[in-house]
């Protein structure tokens, strides 16, 4: 899935992942499960154990020393339980995030500002640039040092010093997930907090 994880849920989110992956190829080891979902190993084996545990998955041993996993019908169903418990709660960040950021956008109009930078380049920036064609705000430039060099909406994503070489009014930090990382990072290289914007 693309879309960022509700930060209520991260274990649901691992345990759709891992269900996800072993329903799609079920000959994959935990290290693999490691490189492809980008979290450590001994995590994997943790949440490995606890699907075993609950019946979602079986574990088989073949030689030599490799394990082979497959999700049981009762997995099956908790996949398809997950995915429907997940859709739910993005669903409702979606909405909860357009509404925020239509009444920040709102603010920043009425307090004059009209450039604006993205300080965050994923699913987050994605529903504020959909209401940021609802204003009159112009969008700028896209910051993320994740992201750089990559395409935003036909925008070439800078990293975040590449602020200083963009003219605007304000700055809107536009992540869930990395917005405390990334506001320190804008104030160390020297962004005023009068005009950066954290969402909530």
């Amino acid at each position: 899935m693309n879309i960022e994880r509700p930060a209520s849920s991260p274990d649901l989110f691992r345990s759709l992942q891992i269900l996800d992956e072993l329903s799609n190829n079920d000959s994959l080891t935990q290290r693999d499960l490691s490189n492809r979902l980008g979290i450590a190993l001994g995590l994997v084996n943790s949440y490995i154990r606890n699907l075993a545990a609950k019946g979602f998955i079986t574990v088989k041993n073949i030689p030599p020393k490799r394990y082979v996993y497959y999700l049981t019908p009762t997995g099956f169903s908790e996949k398809t339980r997950l995915t429907y418990h997940l859709l739910q709660d993005y669903t409702r960040v979606y909405r909860e995030a357009k509404h925020n950021l239509k009444q920040l956008f709102q603010e920043l109009g009425a307090s004059g500002f009209r450039r604006i930078v993205f300080a965050g380049a994923d699913e987050v920036a994605e529903i504020a640039y959909l209401t940021l064609q609802e204003t009159e705000l112009e969008l700028i430039g896209v910051i993320d040092n994740d992201k750089a060099g990559s395409k935003f909406f036909n925008r070439e994503v800078r990293p975040l010093d590449g602020v200083s070489g963009l003219r605007y009014d304000c700055i809107v930090v536009t992540t869930y997930l990395k917005r405390d990382a990334i506001k320190r990072e804008l104030v160390k290289l020297g962004v005023q907090a009068k005009v950066l914007r954290v969402i909530f």
